[in-house]
């Protein structure tokens, strides 16, 4: 028993390492090749947990090599248009000037029902409101609404304003963040006296967040009040 678990282990561990070597993407992210090797890999890790009599290294290695040819598709796909559509395929649309290509949907076999549910996802419930769509690589609808049925933007109503970033979390759960410190230009004196003045403790701080023009959020662990 113990045997399976140290396995378990360190391919689970293995596994983490090469899923983030793959990159950060969701399974209905993933392009083609991806999914294969995800796929692959998810199989060939199975194997030397379930038969303690397979050597660990049986699975470690197709692990490893499927990941770092994974790394090297996706560096090639990079220098080559054709090595990215070969192993990615390439962007189809189906609906162009408003009108539907039955004969691209055909060609990917997207039906009526995937349009129209793909379509539901975005808040489009009138195909008729559609000007453009492509299907990705990823299988997912993008879509271009009609000059009438989209949104009215700020500059739509030429209103005036500045480009700011978002605020980000400099505490999480009682624990300073560098990175989002760093990117605000936050110091930890700097936290430190601004919690001082609401008298809250760092350690008693669920969220605190914090603008780039230094206005602040902080919601402590108990939720009772908000500063």
């Amino acid at each position: 028993m113990s045997v399976v678990f140290i396995r378990a282990v360190i391919l689970y561990v293995l596994l983490i390492f090469t899923v983030r070597l793959m990159g950060k993407r969701q399974i209905g992210e993933l392009q083609p090749s991806e999914l294969a090797i995800t796929i692959l890999i998810s199989n060939i890790a199975t194997l030397p947990v379930e038969n303690t009599g397979i050597p660990l290294l049986t699975g470690i290695i197709p692990i490893i090599t499927l990941a770092a040819l994974d790394v090297i598709m996706s560096w090639l796909g990079m220098k080559s248009r054709r090595i990215r559509q070969f192993t990615c395929g390439k962007p189809i649309i189906i609906i162009n000037g408003g009108q539907i290509d039955r004969k691209a949907m055909k060609s990917i076999r997207f039906t009526v029902d995937d349009l129209s549910a793909s379509l539901r996802e975005q808040g489009i419930f009138d195909i008729s409101e559609v000007q453009f769509a492509v299907v990705e690589t990823t299988g997912k609808l993008s879509v271009y609404q009609k000059f009438q049925n989209r949104s009215v933007t700020n500059q739509d109503m030429q209103l005036k304003g500045k480009d700011d970033d978002p605020p980000d979390i400099v505490i999480s759960d009682g624990e300073l963040v560098p990175a989002a410190m760093e990117r605000l230009d936050v110091t930890e004196q700097w936290i430190e006296n601004t919690l001082r003045r609401e008298k809250i403790k760092p350690e008693d701080v669920f969220i605190m967040s914090v603008s780039p023009d230094k206005k602040y959020t902080v919601i402590p662990k108990n939720q009772r009040r908000y500063l």
